[in-house]
């Protein structure tokens, strides 16, 4: 929002929310009709082209979002390091009104004015005017009316609104009050009416128009130099007709410079070109991948969850991952997307963050979490995992520590790379004294006994550990449970025990808990989870906690997506741990049987700025 928002801000259906969609329905329908009913020679294409014109520019925009953010992440010619909150995803979530904008403004001049009614697919007299008009009034009236937007009197009320955005992505470029849009419109419109009216119009220059203004916005906001040198050398003119990443970068890091729109001809007529332009530009490209201290290494869960990464779509990767019904349109892209990578593929990177000095980054496993459960697919998922960690003790990094299913059984909770490879740098970290402490600290203090209820794996026995060790007694719903208990802890006999009724407020709980384990539980018991996979909740009068977790501190930078179905600003205790790993630089393993000092590890995570997560 403008610092002053002046008339016309807010788009007209903004009320409306996801059904602002159903504005094109009855042109939509109109098509259709014409496609059913009118014989090949009257049918309108230009008309029918108009809905899968505008998913492909909404296709068009989302290959630059999940593109910019991969290369941003990895850190390869990223042009501004400061970082991406949630606030400005927020804020440039409606990136796609301009698209219906858009659609509304070509059935109109189709449907009504008919100027663009039947139009042929190619005409050469028609492309070059529209280039011509386009290199001539349309970038020199931009120019001026860019540099009148930021007269202090439309910068308040309109434009400091595109200005918030100091980091840039692609569709930071469309991100205007509707004001503005309407000014950019009737701009743009110049050439795409001039040659209608002309009677030279195409849909190659009209369509083909539009789609070069996206790609050249998406371009100038993306934030990595992505234009070689040798285009420059090739035609050295090109300086003047084309602007880079960076060039416009600087127009959002120093606001009074870079004015133009897409050709920097008019700010060196003008003596407005950032001295630092060229400079910028070779610093940029120049610019290697970033080399991180910690490493995240999670993967996808479900069919839709790649949509859910941060190179993923913003707006879903910025909400808890949940289901929803409006996945199910997305569902063949999923079950494609899911084929693919269960063909090949390799760890990639999926997201970067700060704390302080230390360089953070998640890298995803391309598999699901149906796939870890399949005895033939251990092995070549343990490769990936293998290639990964190699891959990050190759760069240098301090900390990898291992999320969801990449550790486990089939690996030994880390130890079979140890043991592959003794003279491993980088220290491989399995989270499990991280969550631990978390189940711990999130028991209420005068609990004397609990129900432990799941699998029982390294992380449970731990924490059974801890609990005995206070002198907390630990019940269990199975016999089989407490007879694996006993083996391990067979001095504390008198602390373990096995009921058919439970009395108990606390419940600790794990993969396996089932409907009939949670009626067992009383009103009001509080569900504690140390599994990496949130609880199904079946009571309605029972409280259930979030997977292990703690929420970041302030100083964690450039976090705009949530992990997994954590909350914004949470993150898993298996994260967690590899991040206090790093800042308190302990450079040892903590995988296979051996478990961290989980009172240790709380006190650090606290004194970094790592908070409790509420239920």
């Amino acid at each position: 929002m403008a610092s002053k928002p002046g008339i016309l801000t807010d788009w007209p259906w903004k009320k409306l929310g996801d059904f602002k969609y159903l504005i094109l329905a009855p042109w939509a329908a109109h098509s259709i009709h014409i496609l059913a009913t009118k014989e090949k020679q009257d049918k309108d294409y230009t008309n029918l082209l108009i809905i899968p014109f505008l998913l492909f520019r909404a296709l068009h925009n989302q290959i630059w979002i999940s593109y910019s953010r991969y290369r941003t992440a990895t850190g390869r010619s990223r042009i501004v390091d400061r970082s991406i909150e949630f606030e400005q995803v927020d804020r440039e979530s409606n990136w796609d009104d301009q698209i219906l904008l858009n659609g509304i403004l070509l059935y109109f001049f189709n449907t009504v004015i008919k100027i663009i009614s039947f139009l042929p697919v190619w005409r050469i007299d028609g492309v070059i005017m529209v280039a011509l008009l386009h290199a001539g009034p349309v970038e020199y009236l931009y120019y001026w009316l860019h540099r009148a937007l930021h007269h202090h009197f439309l910068y308040s009320r309109y434009h400091s609104h595109h200005h918030s955005s100091i980091v840039t992505e692609p569709i930071t470029s469309v991100i205007h009050p509707f004001a503005e849009h309407l000014a950019y419109f009737l701009l743009f419109g110049f050439p795409i009416v001039t040659v209608a009216a002309m009677g030279t119009a195409s849909m190659v220059s009209i369509y083909g128009y539009i789609n070069y203004v996206d790609f050249m916005n998406n371009l100038g906001h993306c934030n990595f130099e992505i234009i070689p040198t040798w285009a420059f050398s090739i035609f050295p003119p090109l300086k003047y007709l084309m602007y880079t990443p960076s060039f416009h970068s600087l127009h959002h890091t120093q606001f009074r410079t870079n004015y133009s729109l897409f050709m920097p001809l008019y700010d060196f007529i003008h003596g407005t070109v950032d001295k630092s332009s060229d400079e910028l530009y070779e610093k940029s490209l120049m610019r290697p991948e970033d080399s991180p201290d910690v490493v995240y290494l999670t993967h996808l869960t479900t069919p839709e969850s790649i949509f859910h990464l941060d190179i993923g779509l913003a707006s879903f990767a910025s909400k808890p991952q949940s289901s929803k019904w409006y996945l199910w349109l997305i569902r063949p892209i999923s079950y494609w997307s899911m084929i693919l990578n269960s063909i090949g593929g390799k760890s990639f990177v999926v997201e970067r963050n700060l704390l302080d000095k230390l360089k953070l980054q998640s890298w995803a496993i391309p598999r699901y979490t149906t796939q870890y459960s399949l005895k033939w697919q251990e092995k070549a998922i343990n490769q990936m995992i293998e290639e990964a960690i190699l891959k990050a003790d190759a760069q240098g990094v301090k900390v990898l520590s291992l999320g969801l299913l990449n550790k486990g059984e089939m690996n030994g909770n880390g130890e079979l790379f140890i043991e592959r490879h003794p003279k491993l740098r980088t220290k491989l970290v399995d989270g499990s004294s991280m969550a631990v402490a978390v189940v711990i600290n999130t028991i209420p203090k005068d609990t004397t006994e609990v129900v432990l209820r799941g699998k029982l794996c390294k992380t449970a026995y731990a924490i059974v550990s801890a609990l005995l060790d206070q002198g907390i007694r630990v019940a269990t719903i199975k016999e089989n449970e407490r007879l694996k208990l006993l083996e391990k802890f067979s001095s504390k006999e008198r602390l373990l025990s096995s009921k058919g009724f439970f009395t108990q407020k606390v419940w600790i709980v794990g993969a396996g808990l089932t409907k009939q384990d949670q009626l067992k539980a009383p009103k009001g018991a509080t569900f504690i989870s140390y599994c990496q996979f949130p609880t199904k909740k079946e009571r309605k009068d029972a409280v259930y906690s979030y997977t292990p977790s703690m929420i970041a501190p302030p100083s964690l930078k450039n976090l705009h997506s949530c992990e997994n179905w954590l909350p914004r600003r949470m993150m898993s205790a298996w994260r967690v741990a590899g991040i206090v790993h790093g800042l308190e630089e302990w450079n040892v393993n903590e995988c296979g049987d051996a478990i961290f000092d989980h009172k240790k590890m709380w006190e650090a995570a606290l004194k970094h700025g790592f908070l409790p997560a509420t239920t």
